[in-house]
């Protein structure tokens, strides 16, 4: 069994050394040959890592308990109870936004890091170590994403493909945000959780609003798409919402054009 509060602490410190790592290593040679030569790098880092992860864990989930401390109904609304542990996770994951758009907006060392990404000659020149900064960042970012895999353990399944199914709805969350922007992370986190569980609510179909499709109709597919409920597709519906945010706004909600 594993367990919550030593996670909390072991895990993210050493995926943020690992990150440091990757960075130092990886990332900043293979960043000559530009974006693709990153995301292929990534992406075989990260098929290598879950294979390593299979190989000392098996693919089975991993006895992964919510903390008895947390393990009790914070509140009752119509009948049904909300976990503490799922308003503990709520707790964590605003002060980490807080936290970040704090340190980001407010500190020296934040202008730093965002002027590194934008103008990384200019902060050179300017007596900044731009590859240093680039690797804390990337250790940071890494860390924090072990703080949230841990926090998620004891609510989803603790598997080696954890990554992958939590991995595209991840995506569409920050390209409907807008790259780099923070807030717009946490206004469309919002939105697509409160359409996708709204989606998940409703039987509604073509069939109930128009009427079944008459006897002579012949197309078996027309037939199953006409009779297709709401909630069957909520599923695909934050990918919908992400391609409609693309054709009407490439950079996202709070996203900067370049």
């Amino acid at each position: 069994m594993v367990w919550l509060w030593p996670a909390l602490l072991v895990a993210p410190l050493l995926a943020g050394l690992i990150g440091a790592v990757v960075e130092r290593h990886g990332l900043r040679r293979v960043h000559k040959n530009g974006h693709v030569a990153e995301l292929l790098f990534t992406f075989g880092l990260a098929f290598v890592i879950e294979e390593v992860v299979e190989i000392i864990w098996g693919k089975s989930p991993v006895d992964y308990r919510v903390p008895r401390l947390l393990d009790f109904p914070a509140f009752t609304i119509f009948s049904t109870n909300y976990p503490a542990f799922k308003i503990f996770m709520l707790l964590v994951s605003i002060a980490i936004f807080l936290a970040l758009l704090i340190a980001l907006k407010k500190t020296r060392v934040g202008l730093i890091v965002q002027a590194a990404l934008t103008h990384p000659h200019m902060v050179a020149h300017l007596g900044h170590n731009v590859d240093r900064i680039f690797m804390v960042v990337f250790g940071i970012g890494t860390a924090l994403a072990a703080l949230a895999g841990v926090i998620a353990g004891p609510a989803l399944q603790t598997q080696s493909n954890m990554a992958e199914l939590l991995g595209p709805i991840l995506f569409v969350v920050v390209v409907v945000g807008g790259l780099g922007s923070l807030r717009g992370a946490f206004i469309a986190s919002l939105l697509i959780g409160l359409v996708q569980t709204l989606a998940v609510t409703m039987n509604g179909s073509l069939a109930s609003i128009f009427g079944p499709l008459g006897p002579g109709n012949t197309l078996p597919l027309l037939a199953d798409i006409w009779n297709v409920t709401i909630a069957q597709i909520a599923p695909i519906i934050p990918y919908v919402l992400m391609v409609v945010i693309l054709l009407f706004r490439p950079m996202g909600l709070l996203g900067t054009r370049e």
